[in-house]
Formats: structure tokens, C-alpha cells, sequence
């Protein structure tokens, strides 16, 4: 028997918890796996040899349904690109030397793009050398829906399940007055739309949601904009509008850089990059100047990633799955891939649990379709309702003592 490592990477969600189940409920069953190591912050635990023995900890179904339950990475995380093996494999010979030292051959890295590109620079550095014995498998986790060759990724789920509950209650506001004015609503997505377009999903049950929807991928005209609003100003007196944090206009630049050249800011963070403001507080001020109008600019920012009292069930139960999917793979001497979603089909929603080879992931990024995205560029299509309606599925159960949930903690920081 030997030991199986497992860790987490990236932003957390309400479901990467899940998946760091579904490893452990394979390990735990399986006659080829003694204990299940869990590296504290990721790759930058397994450099610093930073393990706990998590089936040590998590040893009845209680304890692993509230761990399940439980939002972000409990086993902490990190944002680090390890050095290109062809370039320099000082890092991939540390890491591997350390697997030897643990007697570990099974790593499971649950994350998103970054973590996938881990894995596979893990796994070409053992299959460039001969070392067959040390298995590295993927598990994918993103609330931004981005990851390459499947079909959605866990967290996404609970996170558009957010979203579209959170339009649903702001659309309630502001209905009791008979003129509210324009509330812009920024959502995470520098790049891909799709928790924008998860906006949409407060529509369903007779909801109005929102009134306009931009998503990153589409060039966006502030001029339209503008128009859109005053035309809805002139019809209902209010507007509510879903937009992503990574608008960009049509010169290609995001539209809060366009900005922060106009207003310009000193400030700057610990990496030397200046602060600008976000595209929601940017078109604040272009309503206000433009419109004279009441408006107001929120940000659900955080919120988003790790709402577990609003999880959707479907998201934890895939989550789970596809854990469970990436040590089968490994015990049946898979390496190198990434456990992955294939949709066959949404009305009756069917999916299999199959893996892709995780090169083909690493460094790609899922946008959405064009045919997603209505011809105007400021709303979502019927497919992408009928792709999100399955995802949000089911409530989850939350763990409460004194009326506050209560979360499953591996380790103290």
C-alpha cells in the first residue's frame, strides 16, 4: 500500500470541499491506498513538505457530509506557476523527490486553470523520465466556468445559484418604488461570462430580473449603453443591469482601464499594479454625467465564490463525483489527465464522469458561445438557460449552531 496526497488551489468555492470527499471515500474503501495526505496551501504545502493526514481527521459520514457542506478550500490554497520542466526542473524534481519521501504515488491537484497547469508539468516531467509509478491526476474547481473540455466546472453551479437568487431579491427591492433609477450589478468574470449570464437564471418562477446583461465577450459601447438605459428610464422608470467585471471596449482595453487613464489614480498594491476602479463604479459615473439620474453601482465581489447557504445540491453532488472519478482513474494507472463533466443531455439533464488528457486544459480558457449571447450583445439566449437550469438544481443541507452555519476546519492557519 501506498499513500495518496491530495490538495487544493486557486479561488474557493461552495464545492471544492466536496470533491476533497469524494477523494477521501475512494481512498478510504480502496486496499491499495493507506493514508490520505492533505498538502496545506496547495503545491507550495507539498515544496515545504506542510501535510496533514486528513483520513485521520475525517473519519465518520458526519464529519464528511459536513465537510462537504462546508465553503473555500479547507485545505487552504495558493496561486503558484511552477517553473517549465523543459526550462528548468529543479521544482519537479523537488516535488517528486518529496513523493518518494512519503511513499506517495497518487497526487490529486483540485483546481482550475493554474493547478491544471501543475499537473501537467508534473506529469510530463515523470512521463519524460521513465517515472511510472507516481500517478497525477486533475480535479476540476472554478466558479468562473472557464476550464476547457468540460462542461461545467464544480463551484460554478452554486455560484450562478447566488447570482440568480441575489437578482431575484434586488429585482423585489427596488419594485415597490414607482421610479428607482439604475442599478448596475458587477460580476466576477474577467474574461468569460458566465456568471453574468447566471442572472438570467431570476427570471424563472415569474421573476423580471434583470432589464440588460453584458458579458465580457462582447465589445462594449458605452453609447448603447447609455441608450439602452434612457429607453428603459422612459418605459418603467428604473433599469437593472448585470454586467461583467472584465467589459472591454471595442479598442480591446477594459473598460475601468479606459478609465482610470481619464482619472488616474496614485495608489498602488504590493506587485506595483495600480488600483482602478471597477467597471459597475465606472458606469456609475457615466449614467450620472450622462443621465442625471438616481443610480447606484454594487459589487458581489467575494460573495459569490462561497455562498454555502445557497449551494445548489447538483454542484456538491458532481463535486463529489468528480473527486471519486479522479482517484479511479489513478488507481487504474491513469496519469496526466483531468477528470472532467460530459453533458449528453438537459431536458432530462444526463451526464457521465469521464477524464481528458490535461494538456488539452492547462492555459485554455472557456468563453461563452456566441449563440448564448442574444444579436444585440446585451442579453442571453434561450440555450443559455436551458444550459443553466440544470446546475442550480436541489438545496444542500447547512450545518447550524445558534443560528449561525458552522463549518468543518482541517487546520489551524
Amino acid at each position: 500500500m501506498a499513500n495518496l496526497l491530495v490538495a487544493q488551489s486557486g479561488g474557493p468555492t461552495a464545492a471544492i470541499n466536496a470533491t476533497l470527499t469524494g477523494v477521501l471515500e475512494i481512498a478510504q474503501i480502496s486496499n491499495r491506498i493507506d493514508n490520505v495526505y492533505g498538502a496545506i496551501n496547495g503545491i507550495e504545502g507539498v515544496f515545504s513538505e506542510n501535510f496533514i493526514v486528513v483520513s485521520d481527521i475525517v473519519r465518520d459520514t458526519k464529519t464528511m457530509d459536513a465537510l462537504a457542506n462546508t465553503p473555500a478550500s479547507a485545505l487552504g490554497s495558493c496561486r503558484y506557476k511552477m517553473k517549465d520542466p523543459t526550462e528548468d526542473d529543479s521544482e519537479c524534481k523537488r516535488v517528486i523527490e518529496i513523493f518518494r519521501k512519503h511513499n506517495i504515488e497518487t497526487f490529486i491537484y483540485i483546481g482550475g486553470n493554474d493547478s491544471m497547469d501543475t499537473v501537467s508539468k508534473l506529469s510530463n516531467y515523470c512521463k519524460i523520465n521513465g517515472i511510472e509509478d507516481i500517478r497525477i491526476m486533475g480535479a476540476p474547481k472554478t466558479i468562473d466556468n472557464d476550464l476547457a473540455k468540460t462542461d461545467h466546472c464544480p463551484g460554478f453551479g452554486s455560484a450562478a445559484k447566488y447570482i440568480g437568487t441575489t437578482f431575484a431579491e434586488l429585482e423585489r427591492d427596488i419594485a415597490v418604488y414607482k421610479s428607482s433609477g439604475v442599478l448596475i450589478v458587477e460580476i466576477m468574470g474577467r474574461n468569460a461570462g458566465w456568471l453574468t449570464a447566471a442572472s438570467a437564471l431570476s427570471r424563472l418562477n415569474g421573476g423580471k430580473g434583470p432589464d440588460l446583461i453584458y458579458l465580457c465577450e462582447v465589445p462594449f459601447s458605452t453609447d448603447k449603453f447609455i441608450s439602452n438605459v434612457k429607453e428603459l428610464l422612459d418605459k418603467k422608470g428604473s433599469a437593472i443591469v448585470a454586467i461583467s467585471e472584465g467589459l472591454r471596449c471595442p479598442d480591446g482595453r477594459y473598460l475601468s482601464e479606459q478609465m482610470t487613464e481619464q482619472t488616474s489614480s496614485d495608489e498602488f498594491d504590493v506587485f506595483g499594479h495600480k488600483y482602478i476602479a471597477g467597471a459597475g463604479q465606472v458606469l456609475e459615473e457615466v449614467v450620472r454625467k450622462q443621465i442625471g439620474c438616481k443610480v447606484r453601482s454594487i459589487e458581489l465581489n467575494l460573495m459569490q465564490r462561497c455562498a454555502s447557504h445557497v449551494a445548489s445540491a447538483t454542484d456538491l453532488n458532481e463535486a463529489k463525483m468528480l473527486g471519486m472519478k479522479a482517484v479511479q482513474c489513478a488507481l487504474e494507472g491513469r496519469t496526466g489527465e483531468m477528470a472532467i463533466i460530459q453533458r449528453l443531455s438537459s431536458s432530462p439533464y444526463e451526464i457521465k464522469f469521464s477524464s481528458v488528457d490535461v494538456n488539452l486544459v492547462a492555459n485554455e480558457e472557456k468563453t461563452v458561445p456566441s449563440d448564448y449571447i442574444n444579436e444585440e450583445g446585451n442579453d442571453v439566449t434561450e440555450k443559455m438557460i436551458e444550459y443553466l437550469k440544470p446546475l442550480v438544481e436541489g438545496e444542500t443541507t447547512t450545518y447550524h449552531i445558534g443560528g449561525i452555519p458552522t463549518h468543518v476546519v482541517l487546520y489551524e492557519k
